[in-house]
């Protein structure tokens, strides 16, 4: 058996196929510490959603690679505990390199992503495969990406977006043999996705980010009928957050995100998993800031974590409901 099967995970094969034919999205929360993982698994536990806990590689350096497993192993438990009934992947978040993604397969990941969209199309291919070959002798699941994205989020990072190329998406795939695919249709990484000036103000005077590129999923979804399809960089950056943030000494200026109505449109699509992390950063860093403005002598972490755990739930649960559909499919 496979050691991730061993500690409760599953891997994303029949959560995409239900997600694609139930015309909803997967949600992948990243996850650094405790409170983020108890709100993920309270808030989708709650809307009985299945979930893909996301970890970086970032995180696992942060929170100790041997320290996550179990944190992991303990999250499934806890559910478990609970009454929860749904199905809990655990996946690396743009793994760089073979080495990278091995290391997570052979310590209990059920789903690994490797990055290669920073090299050249061939090279992305050679070392994509490579890890397809390891990964599936262990019945793991693979996330490739064709396109770069925008934007600054733990160790990831490009000046600029490149689009994915339709007419390569069929030919990757092949010769890959990924599980599913990661896309660039005008997403990006962190809390500011675009500037002021790509965007125009609506009737509130809140700043709208020039939209999705459809035209290009469109196209993907005609070149490889019925394949899992993943956003990256999905954040809304709700703006309740950042001014929440703002009005309790932040300095937030100018952060947008992708509009929620467009990632509705996107999860009854081909897309099935749609990546959220700096969305949870945001109501954390909010309610934090928050509680040490109102009340400045407070010094017992569980104080101000514990708001930031229950409102990051919140978030989760409305995500689920009313983004990407995944509530009640557990």
């Amino acid at each position: 058996m496979s050691l991730y099967k061993t500690l409760g995970f599953v891997n994303t094969k029949e959560m995409f196929k239900k997600a694609m034919a139930g015309k909803y999205a997967i949600p992948a929360y990243n996850f650094n510490n405790m409170e983020q993982l108890q709100a993920i698994i309270m808030g989708c536990g709650e809307s009985k959603s299945p979930v893909i806990l996301q970890v970086s590689k970032g995180a696992r350096s942060y929170a100790n690679e041997t320290l996550l497993r179990y944190m992991g192993q303990g999250a499934v438990e806890m559910a478990k505990a609970a009454g929860y009934n749904i199905p809990i992947v655990l996946h690396l978040d743009h793994g760089d390199s073979f080495e990278t993604c091995k290391a997570c397969i052979d310590s209990g990941f059920s789903s690994v992503m490797i990055d290669g969209s920073h090299h050249p199309y061939e090279k992305n291919i050679e070392v994509t495969k490579k890890v397809v070959e390891y990964a599936h002798d262990h019945d793991v699941t693979v996330e490739g990406e064709l396109g770069v994205l925008a934007g600054i989020e733990d160790d990831v990072e490009a000046a600029k977006s490149v689009y994915t190329h339709p007419d390569e998406v069929e030919d990757f795939v092949a010769r890959t043999g990924v599980d599913s695919l990661a896309i660039s249709i005008g997403t990006s990484h962190g809390a500011f996705k675009f500037k002021p000036e790509q965007c125009t103000k609506n009737a509130k005077g809140v700043l709208v980010p020039p939209p999705l590129r459809f035209d290009i999923l469109e196209e993907i979804e005609k070149r490889i009928v019925g394949f899992p399809i993943v956003l990256h960089g999905s954040s809304s950056v709700l703006p309740e957050y950042v001014d929440m943030i703002n009005s309790n000494g932040g300095q937030l200026k100018a952060a947008v995100g992708i509009p929620e109505e467009q990632l509705r449109t996107a999860a009854k699509s081909a897309v099935c998993k749609i990546n959220i992390d700096s969305d949870g950063r945001l109501v954390v860093t909010a309610m934090i800031r928050k509680v040490f403005k109102e009340s400045p002598a407070e010094f017992d972490p569980r104080k101000y974590l514990g708001p930031a755990r229950e409102e990051l739930k919140k978030m989760i649960i409305e995500k689920n409901k009313n983004v990407l559909g995944s509530a009640g499919q557990a």
